[in-house]
């Protein structure tokens, strides 16, 4: 079909070139008119005999160049002079011909031979206006000259300016894929599925019926993430029954968005502009829409485009999507597993474009012979080896391994935690199912704050969310993304949840009192700038739909809007003596320990957060494999009584246990032996020390 329609396009060529060679010999004497006449004709009958106009297997309507006419409402006269400027692109004798034609030399019909070829009787259409004039007219405020299809260059006087085309546009009328200098064409990808639902929302209906309108309207699809705009526009396209002509370019440039509204008629498509931020902090731009002839779909993150007051606009949400599309997009993505998708809707509630964009990987793996524990792990793996290339700096994605079981926190605070991993998990049946989402306004998502003393294990309380979850774990240092520059925290941040959304991880705000300090009464710059980071943070953290975690000491220091949108406030405290020797056992393998170990006493003597127990069981542990012994008492009780030194705070090592217990002896020597004494040589330091006297040891 392409072939014939490139055949039909030059013999309709051919029938200006036969005009142009009369022409020739009516104006020119046999010896200057006769060789370019004689090429002029042989050139025709070659294009006309290989192509028949009129031809049923190639109706005009299913051309490019019918496209372009109907799009552009292009009269007979102008499509002449389409015809004209595009037979330099036929042959290079033509071009040749025309060059020696033309006052100036260029190889392109001049607006003077236009005139000539033009100029017949009965062509004013009874009228009584000369050709030439109607001509004239045309070349000033045509439609195809409006539209960008004939351009006129040059300098000089009009008549001998030259006749040309759009930038690629002949070839783009042969039926090629050509794209002009002044466009990055994008390819938007296949339509997903998983939008059936949106596609039926009264927003939507109207934005297909505005495609299927041949009258100017912008529809805007705004979104922060490209690729689910795009998969958007892509739906739209397809349920209005055309094909889409998608390039990046400056929304304010004509030119450029002249040559789009082209390329997409000749290709008998919706042109699709992917708008790119506006630089050097300009604001939103207005695009240059006075050369489209229909409607213009725009992709563009929100504040990028500001449509003008000439053209009617219709804004497209992207959103919202429900479980059950969710799940359709899962089953779609992954066919040889369909009975999975409830759970990865569940776990990985991703927009319906992510989901094929993690199904591509996952196949590609698999074609690879790269095989996790199942479709679940692949899944997890896919997605964050894509959000890898996302990190923005001063964030890690880690995966969690700890479990309930590493984390000692009882009562409510324990209860709380649960119900945050619970609620996670079950917000698609509590929310879309049983429809709480309308009927009590509830948002997606699960924000808690862990407030409490330092080491009390508000970030291991994080991550054992997220592994309970089964979800990786983004750590943001709240103290990395500020920044002295006038919108760069925001930026931060943005980059952040984008990451966290992608792979909807579970969002750690470590330190969160550095962005979420009460906001104060304006008095400076700095002040309202200050304001304005934590308003923002306030804002994300509203629309965000994973489980966001925020930690921090200072409770009285946070916003109070902030704990006012919180899920769960909760509150680690320091553990008792029970949890303090769980803690130490969860530390301490019992393997490694000397039989005369008294956990419970060290527990008892030392109320301690779990971080210094932590310290302290890494410490002594070092400290015996130094002396080639298994761990013992003094090896912690000598840990312990550094972490207590380097928080300035006096060690209880003496008097009486306060339960009661005796002082171990064993420590008591310890901690006479790190009292200040001659120094040791190396290798005294190097031998095994010796064991106390028998009656020492009993």
């Amino acid at each position: 079909m392409s072939d014939r329609i490139s055949r039909d396009l030059s013999a309709r060529a051919a029938t200006v070139a036969v005009r142009l060679a009369d022409l020739l010999d009516r104006t020119c004497s046999a010896e200057a008119g006769g060789a370019p006449s004689a090429f002029l004709r042989a050139w025709a009958e070659g294009a006309a005999s290989r192509a028949v106009i009129g031809d049923p297997a190639v109706p005009l309507f299913a051309t490019p160049f019918g496209r372009l006419v109907d799009r552009f409402a292009l009269s007979p006269l102008e499509c002449e002079l389409v015809l004209l400027a595009g037979l330099p692109e036929e042959h290079e004798g033509l071009a040749r011909t025309l060059r020696a034609m033309h006052p100036g030399g260029a190889p392109h019909p001049s607006v003077g031979l236009a005139c000539l070829l033009t100029d017949r009787p009965g062509d004013d259409g009874g009228s009584g206006v000369p050709a030439r004039v109607v001509l004239r007219g045309l070349l000033h405020e045509g439609a195809a000259v409006r539209g960008g299809v004939l351009v006129l260059t040059g300098e000089g006087p009009f008549h001998e300016r030259s006749l040309t085309l759009a930038d690629q546009a002949w070839e783009a009328l042969h039926g090629h894929p050509a794209w002009p200098a002044a466009l990055a064409p994008v390819d938007p990808g296949p339509p997903v599925a998983g939008l059936e639902a949106w596609l039926e929302r009264p927003e939507t209906a109207r934005a297909v019926a505005a495609l299927c309108s041949a009258e100017p309207r912008v529809l805007l699809v705004p979104d922060r993430d490209e690729t689910i705009a795009l998969s958007r526009c892509a739906a739209l396209a397809r349920a209005a029954g055309l094909g889409l002509t998608a390039a990046r370019a400056r929304p304010d440039d004509p030119v450029a968005i002249g040559l789009l509204g082209l390329h997409a008629a000749v290709r008998g498509a919706v042109p699709l502009l992917i708008a790119p931020p506006p630089s050097g902090g300009r604001g939103p731009v207005v695009p240059a829409l006075d050369r489209l002839p229909g409607p213009l779909l725009v992709c563009a993150a929100p504040g990028t485009v500001r449509p003008g007051p000439q053209w009617p606009v219709l804004t497209v949400p992207v959103g919202p999507i429900g479980a059950r599309d969710r799940r359709a997009a899962w089953r779609a993505a992954l066919p040889d597993a369909p009975e999975k998708a409830p759970e990865l809707a569940a776990r990985h509630p991703l927009d319906p474009a992510l989901t094929a964009q993690v199904a591509l990987d996952v196949h590609s793996r698999a074609a690879l012979g790269v095989r996790d524990e199942g479709v679940e792990q692949d899944v997890r793996g896919a997605i964050r080896a894509r959000a890898a290339a996302l990190l923005p700096p001063g964030t890690e994605l880690l995966t969690p391994r700890a479990g309930w079981s590493r984390l000692v926190l009882a009562g409510e605070s324990g209860r709380q935690l649960r119900d945050a991993v619970a609620r996670l998990r079950d917000q698609a049946l509590v929310l879309d199912d049983w429809r709480l989402r309308e009927a009590a306004r509830a948002a997606r998502g699960v924000r808690l704050l862990l407030t409490g003393p330092s080491g009390t294990g508000k970030s291991l309380a994080a991550e054992v969310l997220a592994a309970e979850a089964g979800r990786d774990l983004l750590v943001v240092d709240g103290s990395e993304l500020v920044s002295k520059y006038i919108g760069e925290t925001e930026k931060n941040l943005a980059a952040c949840f984008d990451v966290a959304e992608r792979t909807q991880a579970v969002f750690l705000l470590d330190e969160a009192d550095a962005l979420c300090a009460t906001r104060t009464e304006v008095s400076g710059s700095n002040d309202r700038f200050a304001n304005m980071e934590t308003a923002y943070l306030l804002q994300r953290l509203d629309r965000f739909d994973g489980l966001a975690v925020l930690t921090t000491n200072l409770r009285q220091n946070i916003d109070a809007a902030f704990t006012r949108r919180m899920d769960f406030v909760v509150d680690f405290p320091f553990p008792d003596a029970e949890g303090r020797r769980r803690l130490w056992e969860i530390h301490l393998p019992p393997g490694l320990l000397h039989p005369g170990v008294d956990l419970a006493a060290l527990a008892r003597r030392c109320p301690v957060p779990g971080g210094w127990i932590r310290n302290a069981a890494i410490g002594g542990a070092f400290r015996a494999a130094d002396q080639g012994r298994a761990i013992h008492q003094d090896h912690l009780l000598d840990a312990m009584r550094r972490e207590y030194a380097k928080a300035g705070r006096p060690f209880p090592g003496g008097g009486p246990d306060p339960g009661g217990t005796p002082v171990d002896r064993r420590a008591a020597i310890a901690l006479a032996a790190a009292e200040p004494t001659a120094p040791v040589e190396e290798s005294d330091r190097r031998r095994p020390p010796q064991e106390p006297p028998q009656e020492e040891r009993s």
